[in-house]
Order: structure tokens, then C-alpha cells, then sequence
């Protein structure tokens, strides 16, 4: 089982980094792995002209194509998740989530952008064939507090939520576990051979 941690902001550092990373870290400790792409990364001349030749594009799609969950974490801007991760998600075939598990995180200034995830974002998840979308987590940045010595506090509510949103992961960790163990193919017997049962010829 892998998890993808899938950052979309263009800026470093970013609140919506720091509680993307602070949910991977959380559910690593249950023993998940996890992988980090951060979209400001990949090339931008490739990402604005959906070069899907590029090898950091390609290696950006086969992560994607890999994971199981895909926990994707955005600030948003104008009512909506940002440029840079809506030019990376053009960039998947149709059916680039399909069977997949998705968390979406976002972060903002206020609570009058609390929906943007549901109106914006989760549309595009849903169109791109995801399995299931998780029940979304916004914070503002009031919420989210960042300290050199001790890393990022979470307001009493959004710690509620990311404890709610973790346990959905783990879930449906568990239970696609469980689905592709139930359709694994049967182990075969071992080969026996004339030592383990010496060949007896019949009697006339």
C-alpha cells in the first residue's frame, strides 16, 4: 500500500505543505509509506505546456499512477485550489485517479473559503475517476500555527478533523489491503519429488 502526498502550493513554505507533511508523518507512524511531490518542483516550461515527454513529468504521472491514496493539499486563492496544481492535474489521462482513495486538504485566509474544496476541487477528483474522495479538511492559517522548536500545532478542531481524516485513510488502507488479498491467486502446493514419494511399480 503507498501514499502519495501531493502538494500543490507554489510557494515555500506553505501551511498547506506543513499539514500535508504533518498527515504523511502521522500515518507512517501506523507503518504506511509515503512519497512527497510537490508540483512547484517539475519543470515549469513542461508543466505550463503539458510536455508529457519531460522525465520529471513522467516520473510526476508514474507516482501518481503508483499510489493507492493520493492526499492532495492546496492553498486557495480566489475561491479556488491553485494554478500550478490545476496545470498538473490536466496533465493526468481521464481516468488518472481510478481506484484510488483521495484526501483533499486546503488552507486559507478565512472561513468564507471553507467550500471552495467541495465547489472547485472535488469535481475534478470525481471526474477523474477517483474510487473515493474522503470527507475534506480546510484550515486557516489561524488554525494552523508554525514553530521553528516544535513544528506545526493544530487549532483543537482541525486536529479533530485530521484525526477523522487519518482514520478514513487507514481504513480504506486496511480494506483495500484485504480486497487484493482476497483475490490473490492461490498458493501452489510444492513440488514433490520421487524422494519425497519414490515411485512404486504395481504388482501383477
Amino acid at each position: 500500500m503507498s501514499i502519495l502526498l501531493l502538494g500543490g502550493s507554489p510557494a515555500v513554505p506553505a501551511s498547506s505543505s506543513r499539514l500535508l507533511l504533518h498527515i504523511g508523518e502521522r500515518l507512517a507512524e501506523r507503518g504506511h509509506r509515503y512519497r512527497r511531490l510537490h508540483v512547484r518542483d517539475l519543470p515549469a516550461q513542461a508543466l505550463l505546456h503539458a510536455d508529457c515527454a519531460d522525465p520529471a513529468i513522467v516520473q510526476a504521472l508514474a507516482a501518481v499512477a503508483q499510489a493507492d491514496v493520493v492526499i492532495i493539499a492546496t492553498p486557495v486563492y480566489k475561491a479556488s485550489y491553485t494554478g500550478v496544481l490545476k496545470a498538473f492535474l490536466d496533465l493526468l489521462p481521464q481516468d488518472g485517479l481510478a481506484g484510488k482513495v483521495v484526501l483533499p486538504l486546503a488552507t486559507g485566509g478565512s472561513q468564507s473559503h471553507l467550500l471552495a474544496l467541495d465547489y472547485a476541487l472535488r469535481p475534478v477528483l470525481q471526474a477523474l475517476a477517483a474510487r473515493h474522495v474522503l470527507t475534506s479538511i480546510y484550515a486557516t492559517s489561524q488554525q494552523l500555527q508554525w514553530q521553528d522548536e516544535l513544528g506545526l500545532t493544530l487549532a483543537p478542531e482541525i486536529a479533530a478533523r485530521v484525526d477523522d481524516g487519518i482514520e478514513e485513510v487507514d481504513a480504506a488502507l486496511s480494506a483495500l489491503a484485504a480486497r487484493r488479498s482476497a483475490h490473490a491467486p492461490a498458493a501452489l502446493p510444492p513440488a514433490r519429488s520421487l524422494r519425497d514419494a519414490p515411485y512404486t511399480p504395481a504388482v501383477a
